[in-house]
């Protein structure tokens, strides 16, 4: 009996592991929404899992710095964003799947390398 619970307490450990969403990042150089052969492996990745579980959704959100001109950074964002979605369809990952969110431009404290990135998630419906 005392062998049974740690077993068993691993078992439900590694189920819930197994349930949480991973989170996919591609990075950007500075003021650029052009994607490099790191982040094509990464969204190819994302593509694979995605069309291994075609009934997941596929979130896609884009970041910026904010710079002198937010318009400008809502946009390079959105262009993120839109970078990182065309390509999922390349790959395979049919567009109603896709939800694209662009995220306000922001100044974290440190995040200088962080705001230049879109975090790509496969969730359930």
């Amino acid at each position: 009996m005392r062998r049974l619970i740690p077993v068993a307490g691993l078992c439900l450990l590694s189920a819930c592991a197994a349930q949480a969403p991973r989170k996919y990042v591609v990075f950007f150089a500075n003021q650029s929404a052009t994607l490099d052969d790191g982040a094509n492996a990464v969204i190819a990745e994302v593509a694979d899992k995605a069309r291994a579980h075609p009934s997941r959704i596929v979130k896609v959100e884009g970041y910026a710095a904010a710079g002198s001109n937010l318009s400008a950074d809502a946009l390079l964002a959105i262009d993120r964003a839109k970078a990182v979605t065309a390509k999922l369809f390349e790959d395979g990952v049919r567009g109603d799947r896709i939800i694209q969110t662009p995220r306000a431009p922001s100044n974290v404290e440190g995040m200088e390398v962080g705001a230049r990135r879109v975090e790509i998630e496969i969730t359930r419906p």
